[in-house]
């Protein structure tokens, strides 16, 4: 059922062993990515721990959340399970084998899922009319940007490869949807729109395997708006289709913050960092002209496809959650009705923001 002992465990066997199988010639040129899953499959474990004073979610005690038993289990179970790799490896051998037929198995699988699960328009009954949607069917070719408001949808819709990106423009600030009820959020045009465009469904009828898309892109502008829409829909993600995540679907798209030209050279700087040390190896020997975007849609449409969404030239974020826990009561403080924590925490971090708009 979870709990931070377990998560500790899942997380250093993943990594140790995702990180012995890098380096194993059975994995040539890095062709497979194991997933936690793929590690677990046919694994049978034993926890036994002693520790003061634990705590759990509830008086049944289903789940342990004491704070300070997962980073012990990490270092514990990464350098033993580590030493043993390295000590048996006619062992590791068979081990990396039954992980990698899973991960063989599970992409089979997948692209089998692909090849029957997007739906045309008939077919899903008609997707919203402000959804730019792809010229082809295959899912694992296709990616659909979540972009905010008209104005970056038309620099993005321009800009975009016709044949593998779709484009979404969410009007303004979509539901919080933490503690809004059922009816509130079934009834939201923009939540509604979305669920639609990805084809999963929501509530009872969610089904991931119905999923359109191979990544699903947040693109949102780099100021304080853009970062709370992105919050919004990263809380709608993580509460309502937290599959899409754990299974590595959710990416956040980062556009630039500057365009630097001196003479005929252009370069793009994604941090003030970046654009600091840029200036700075120019030795003033130029005479730079700076432009900051605030909004996707000040970028043309030739620009935004440059560097935002041109997959040879982009950087995007995947999506992950190290941490459940941690994830779990970060939304609660931040999206919840309760004022008290949010203040709180508001309070213990003001003097370590760095993007603050006043």
């Amino acid at each position: 059922d979870g709990g931070a002992h377990l998560e500790g465990f899942r997380s250093a066997m993943t990594r140790t062993l995702g990180r012995y199988l890098e380096e194993s010639p059975l994995n040539k040129r890095g062709k497979i990515a194991i997933k936690g899953e793929d590690c677990r499959e046919g694994l049978t474990a034993v926890l036994s721990i002693k520790m003061a004073d634990p705590k759990f979610s509830s008086q049944a005690k289903e789940k342990l959340v004491s704070s300070g038993v997962r980073s012990p289990i990490e270092t514990l179970v990464s350098d033993c399970l580590g030493a043993f790799l390295l000590e048996r490896p006619s062992e590791a051998r068979a081990v990396l084998e039954k992980i990698m037929d899973s991960a063989r198995a599970r992409d089979a699988a997948r692209k089998a899922r692909e090849l029957t699960r997007r739906k045309n328009v008939l077919e899903v009954g008609g997707l919203p009319g402000k959804l730019a949607d792809c010229q082809i069917k295959d899912p694992a070719e296709c990616e659909i940007f979540l972009v905010e408001g008209d104005s970056a949808g038309g620099s993005a819709k321009q800009g975009r490869d016709r044949r593998t990106q779709a484009i979404l423009p969410l009007k303004g600030k979509i539901l919080n949807v933490e503690s809004a009820t059922n009816a509130k959020i079934a009834a939201n045009a923009e939540i509604s729109d979305l669920c639609t465009a990805l084809g999963i469904g929501l509530g009872k009828k969610f089904d991931l395997d119905d999923l359109r898309y191979e990544r699903v892109v947040i693109m949102t502008d780099a100021d304080v708006d853009g970062s709370h829409i992105r919050t919004l829909i990263l809380t709608f993600f993580y509460r309502r289709m937290l599959p899409l995540i754990e299974q590595g679907f959710l990416y956040i798209a980062q556009p630039p913050l500057y365009r630097i030209q001196t003479g005929r050279k252009v370069e793009y700087t994604y941090s003030e960092e970046e654009k600091d040390e840029y200036l700075a190896n120019l030795n003033g020997s130029r005479n730079p002209q700076l432009q900051r975007y605030k909004g996707l849609g000040e970028m043309n449409p030739d620009q935004l496809w440059e560097t935002t969404m041109n997959p040879e030239s982009r950087q995007m974020l995947s999506v992950t959650i190290d941490n459940a826990l941690e994830v779990d009561d970060t939304f609660t403080t931040l999206m919840g009705e309760l004022v008290a924590p949010r203040k709180s925490f508001i309070q213990a971090h003001a003097r370590s923001v760095q993007n603050l708009d006043v």
